[in-house]
């Protein structure tokens, strides 16, 4: 797709995914009134109060951990705390708007919403929204700590907080706005020639699929390993505003937490474990598929293609998680949805690297093949 066919969608899809973050988040003051005890029950409105939270407008709402900003609302400072918190919001919404929208570009164009790719191009951009989400609401974390008034103190482990609090409703909004960008994808591309599926030889991807997972289990399985995730936690120093870094590099780098099965029964133990292989074989798959659907096989393709399978891998798994745990019986359903959205800083970091080692050891093994024997150019699409 060209880019003068893409970039209505994409535009589409941008502003859609803001304007219903910024509709959320205006329906955060709903759930403060009266009879809003009378819909939801007192957990389920925290819940709801937590998810909104991040994309209010409202400095009264607690969008960061230890309360809302501002202070005394008589005094001059607390109006210029309440400006600097409205303009770090600005910021997110800026933000997520401009991510998003370059993420739906390189999408659309590089897996059109064209036969046999339609939902290929769904899920990408249902994963890449809260790619987005994180992204602008870590880049906007600046203004909205300083406008709490104590910008200066554990900055490392606020920035960690904000990092992770984007939260379930990025994913139900994302999921909407992909519906909709697809939508609007197949009425543009109305006219041109669907592009061919490109020939990869099968080897080759599942090569290329195998290093790209390896990279993530480094992630999920090395360094999400308890003892690991503590080294990680309290081995690196710093003083200052650069104090205290490990929750940072935790948000950043572990995909998971698991330990030894310990008092827990074996097969409690060994039913996460079997949802943590679940996310690596979703990332497999992706990656395996992802070069045939692919019209053009480019670094910023297979990298963008590698955080979304990160990222949809973390989704299943976050719900299964919750949906075993026990906890929605005594926290109500909303809570099933508690979890979507963790783990999306460590999915955008890995995801890259994943990206990158797919790339290589792709480029790799096709130009082995194609010099090194005479059927290399007969390559079979992966998809088939």
């Amino acid at each position: 797709m060209t880019y003068r066919r893409a970039v209505i969608p994409a535009l589409v899809g941008g502003l859609l995914v803001t304007l219903l973050l910024w509709w959320a988040g205006s329906s955060a003051q709903a759930l403060q009134l009266r009879g809003a005890g009378g819909v939801f029950d007192i957990d389920s409105m925290n819940e709801l109060r937590r998810w909104l939270a991040p994309w209010s407008y409202d400095p009264s709402v607690p969008s960061l951990p230890g309360g809302p900003a501002g202070g005394d609302p008589a005094s001059g400072a607390a109006t210029r705390y309440t400006d600097l918190y409205r303009t770090g919001m600005q910021i997110r919404f800026v933000v997520v708007f401009a991510v998003f929208v370059a993420g739906a570009l390189l999408l659309v164009r590089r897996i059109p919403p064209t036969r046999g790719r339609t939902p290929a191009t769904v899920l990408a951009l249902w994963a890449w929204g809260p790619v987005a989400g994180t992204l602008a609401v870590t880049l906007s974390a600046p203004w909205l700590i300083a406008s709490r008034g104590n910008g200066s103190y554990r900055l490392l482990p606020q920035l960690a907080g904000v990092a992770a609090s984007s939260g379930p409703v990025v994913v139900f909004v994302s999921l909407v706005t992909a519906l909709l960008t697809v939508a609007v994808a197949r009425v543009t591309a109305k006219g041109e020639e669907p592009a061919a599926r490109q020939s990869v030889p099968p080897r080759a991807a599942r090569l290329a699929a195998s290093v790209g997972t390896a990279a993530i289990a480094l992630s999920l399985v090395v360094l999400s390993y308890e003892r690991v995730a503590a080294a990680i936690q309290t081995s690196f120093g710093g003083s200052g505003l650069l104090s205290e870094p490990g929750d940072l590099l935790r948000q950043w780098l572990l995909l998971g937490g698991w330990s030894g099965p310990g008092t827990a029964p074996l097969g409690d133990w060994l039913l996460y474990r079997a949802i943590d292989a679940l996310v690596l074989a979703v990332v497999w798959w992706a990656l395996r598929l992802l070069p045939g659907m692919l019209t053009r096989t480019t670094v910023p393709g297979v990298v963008a293609g590698a955080i979304c399978a990160t990222v949809l891998g973390l989704l299943v798994s976050r719900l299964l998680l919750t949906a075993i745990d026990g906890t929605v019986g005594v926290w109500g359903p909303v809570h099933l949805f508690s979890r979507l959205g963790e783990g999306v800083p460590a999915a955008v970091t890995f995801g890259v690297v994943a990206g990158l080692a797919a790339f290589v050891t792709l480029r790799l093994a096709q130009g082995r093949r194609t010099a090194g024997s005479p059927e290399g150019s007969d390559g079979v699409s992966v998809t088939e």
